[in-house]
């Protein structure tokens, strides 16, 4: 069987980097613009990005289906990654350049936009991963690869605006990024179009609920597969929820949250090859396992942190930055395992159980801002003079509650029978 040669490893990553830049922006300034520089109400601003958000989450099938049916009629899942890109840099200049009439209206709209625009182009990227190669090893690093470039494209987004020295300025550093997404993302996304060919012979299948069921019955690990994953995403989403508030009213060190992010992400980074050659060594599920596992020993220690433990709160963030690449590439490259297994029957929905993927993680994000802020405002959590007790809450929301979570992931991971095994 041929083997997977570096250049296509490398023509698969590329547009992760200026996909990653996009997601940053959406997270950390764009909340801030609307607010400061606009001038719509913090809570609406909120409320909207939150539907938004919830609106995206459940549309996700639909276009991991619309990826199936482009390989039905054109043989190719990149018709809908073009057309989304397409979305993708028209809603983000829209949503930097809003209509001050309506700009509730618009922030809704353009964020809708943005979001589905990213899931055309995501969705059927993610799928490639299980359909570039059907080599078990080959998949994993085709998988870590696309983390590691992702990672980088995070720590661009970090380091960009402090560079140009605008941090400080939402409008500014979003326009920045923007341009800077641009000239990555225009030559970087046409040769990958150019360079990736998916092997014609990929059939899509009609969509029925029937196959769907066939799939999680024939293929039970699929399902434990998502739980797990759900519950560990929930538990990395929760203290990204909390970070900000964390560093600001616990450790009390604001201006380090930057520096703690750039270590965090960068860790990442040296880790992945690591991760890389302990899972072709001892298989992805116990390299996953390990990764929660160790992340887990190092966040049981931050209820116990307070002021001015900034040291030991970046030791902590280096060693769960560790486990980052661990834990982007493996689940990923699992599920397509999995999925390869799914085109043995005589029906192929690829596209769809990724879809479901992305929707599961984004759910989790949701959920995690929910989960998070009820619970503090639960304990009358005000952020202007939190009491004892509700910061108390926040350090266990942050380090010990996501710790449970990635224990319970690992009780579904393990009875997950490896395809290495």
């Amino acid at each position: 069987m041929k083997t997977l040669d570096k250049k296509t490893v490398i023509y698969y990553s590329l547009i992760a980097i200026p996909l990653a830049i996009v997601g940053l922006p959406l997270y950390i300034y764009l909340p801030t613009f609307y607010v400061s520089d606009v001038g719509i109400n913090v809570s609406i601003v909120g409320l909207i990005l939150f539907i938004a958000r919830l609106t995206d989450v459940f549309t996700d099938p639909f276009f991991g289906l619309l990826s199936d049916e482009s390989v039905k009629k054109f043989s190719s899942r990149k018709p809908v990654m073009i057309l989304g890109s397409f979305i993708l840099i028209l809603s983000f200049y829209a949503l930097i350049n809003p209509n001050l009439q309506y700009p509730e209206l618009w922030l809704f709209c353009f964020s809708v936009l943005i979001y589905i625009g990213w899931s055309m182009i995501n969705i059927p990227y993610l799928t490639w991963s299980s359909e570039i190669s059907q080599i078990y090893e080959e998949k994993t690093i085709l998988n870590s690869s696309r983390e590691l470039f992702t990672i980088i494209g995070v720590l661009i987004a970090l380091l960009v605006p402090y560079v140009y020295k605008v941090a400080q300025n939402p409008n500014e550093t979003l326009n920045l990024l923007y341009f800077t997404f641009l000239f990555l993302f225009l030559p970087l996304f046409l040769i990958t179009m150019n360079k990736i060919k998916i092997n014609a012979d990929i059939q899509s299948s009609d969509f029925s609920f029937k196959n769907i069921k066939s799939v999680y019955k024939k293929i039970p690990d699929i399902k434990l597969l998502q739980v797990g994953y759900f519950l560990n995403n929930l538990a990395n989403a929760l203290p990204a929820t909390l970070f900000l508030l964390f560093i600001e009213l616990v450790i009390k060190e604001k201006d380090s949250s930057g520096m703690v992010l750039i270590l965090y992400f960068f860790a990442g980074i040296v880790a992945l090859p690591f991760w890389y050659k302990l899972s072709s060594k001892i298989g992805k599920k116990k390299t996953w396992i390990s990764s929660i596992l160790l992340a887990s020993s190092a966040f049981i220690f931050v209820p116990f942190l307070q002021e001015g433990d900034l040291t030991a709160f970046i030791i902590i963030s280096i060693i769960t930055g560790l486990c980052l690449g661990a834990d982007m590439a493996m689940p990923t490259s699992i599920q397509s395992d999995l999925v390869q297994k799914t085109k043995m029957l005589s029906f192929n929905i690829s596209g769809l159980l990724f879809g479901i993927w992305t929707m599961i993680t984004k759910l989790t994000l949701a959920l995690a801002v929910a989960l998070g802020f009820v619970i503090l405002g639960i304990f009358d959590f005000e952020a202007s003079s939190p009491s004892s007790t509700s910061l108390l809450i926040l350090s266990l929301l942050y380090g010990l509650v996501p710790v449970f979570f990635k224990l319970a992931a690992i009780y579904f991971i393990n009875k997950y029978k490896d395809i290495q095994q």
